[in-house]
Order: structure tokens, then sequence, then C-alpha cells
């Protein structure tokens, strides 16, 4: 998955997220965890937007994602920020720092975009290899009830000022697997002339059970999970759920 169209309208085709109030919340569980200041890691940051907020507020962080043209936007975005922040281009499953870290986050449904299971517990396995024994991951994932109920056979138009957007979603008999293609309409300088580019990916949704499992075998335990970044205790109607986990001690 290269995010290479993507990447050029993510920020205008996501202008309802709540960057802000994420950035409150994690910096507020974090500091329940000791964890105020030092090295961050935003595993899969994507155009950094999440990745800038938490380094204005006191962090020192670290940007990782598979796609160098997402990368490029959040470079951008520091640069203009006058915001020190080092941007790796490292999937997931690969990722690879120069020591370890105090704390990580990663948002916005991430986990769930790898390819499998087996990309998942990886991915989950190096954060902890890079996670200090005290420290913590964030993170959220879809569930099973998004895919089905929300996200599953929907299609969703997307109309901004800097493009049109046509997003449609198929559920997969499995149940869990959501394919999403993407077509952009980009208008041109003649008047009423359109460009079209299309992206295609999917994401797998995991039961809480499979969860539990992907991060004991990947060392990790969970501390606490919320309905979304709320305070709320997950329930059955729960679209996203926020992971707070930590390493397992030796």
């Amino acid at each position: 998955m290269s995010y290479d169209v993507f990447s050029l309208y993510y920020d205008a085709l996501t202008e309802n997220v709540q960057y802000s109030v994420m950035a409150n919340r994690i910096c507020s569980l974090l500091t329940r965890y000791g964890i105020d200041r030092g090295l961050l890691l935003d595993l899969g940051c994507g155009t950094g937007t999440l990745s800038l907020s938490l380094a204005q507020r006191g962090y020192e962080v670290i940007g990782t994602d598979c796609s160098p043209d997402m990368l490029m936007e959040a470079q951008s975005k520091a640069v203009k920020a006058e915001t020190q922040i080092l941007f790796l281009c490292q999937p997931m499953e690969q990722l690879d720092l120069y020591g370890t870290v105090r704390a990580a986050v990663c948002t916005l449904d991430a986990l769930n975009h790898l390819p499998d299971r087996a990309a998942v517990e990886t991915a989950l396995g190096r954060t902890a290899l890079f996670l200090e024994p005290d420290g913590v991951f964030i993170f959220d994932v879809n569930t099973v009830y998004k895919h089905r109920e929300v996200l599953g056979n929907k299609t969703f138009v997307y109309d901004t000022d800097e493009v049109y957007c046509v997003w449609q979603n198929t559920l997969r008999a499995d149940g869990t697997t959501v394919d999403i293609d993407l077509d952009f309409f980009v208008p041109l300088e003649e008047e009423g002339i359109y460009a079209r580019e299309s992206e295609h990916f999917l994401e797998h949704a995991y039961s809480a059970e499979e969860w539990e499992e992907m991060l004991n075998n990947a060392g990790l335990r969970i501390l606490e999970r919320f309905d979304g970044y709320s305070q709320d205790a997950p329930h059955g109607k729960s679209e996203r759920i926020v992971y707070i986990v930590g390493k397992e001690p030796k």
C-alpha cells in the first residue's frame, strides 16, 4: 500500500478528526502513567498532524510511516511550525529505532491496515522491543461491529475545495475485512474537466479476544481499554477501542 494519491488529500478528507481532543486525551493518559516528557513514537504517523500536536505538548517525537508521500506532508508541517520531529520511512513490521522510547502511540486504525494477523503481531512485537520497561503503548482500532454495521458495503462522498472523492467499501464474506476503493476527481484548469485518480486498500478487524492474544504473543499486557477517546468502557456498539498496554515484566 503506497498511499501516494491518498496522501495528497488525506488532511482534507479527515477534517472531522478532532486531533486536539485526541492529543489531550493521550497526554492525560500518559501523565497518569508518569510519562509527561521524553521520547515518544508515533507509529503510522501519516501526514503528521498528531505528531506535531504531541511535540508541541512537550514530547520528543519520532514519527514513522511506510509512505514516503505521507511523510513529505508531515515534514512540511513540522518545518512550517518550526518544530523538530524525526520522521522515518519504515513499515510498522520493520520498525527499527536507535534506542528505546518512553511511550508509543498508533492512531486512526493504522493497525487495521496491516495485511494480516501475522503482520499485526510482528508490528506489536517490534513496538514492544523498543519500548522502555515501564513505558506504555496507546493505540486505537476499528471494531468488528464498525466493519459490519458502519463501513461495510457503504459508499461515502466527500466534496471539498481540493477534491471530490467517492469512498466505496465492500465487506468480505468473512464479515471482518473491508475493501476500500477511493476515486478522486481533481478539478483541472479547464472549467468542468476533472482528472480521476484511484487508491485501494484493506482494513481487517479483530475481536477483543484476538487482540488480547496478539498482544500476549508480543509480550504486551492490557492495562486499560476505552470506548474511543472517551473515559467510558467499551461496549457492544463501540466503533473504535483505545488500548493502553505495557510490557510484560520479565
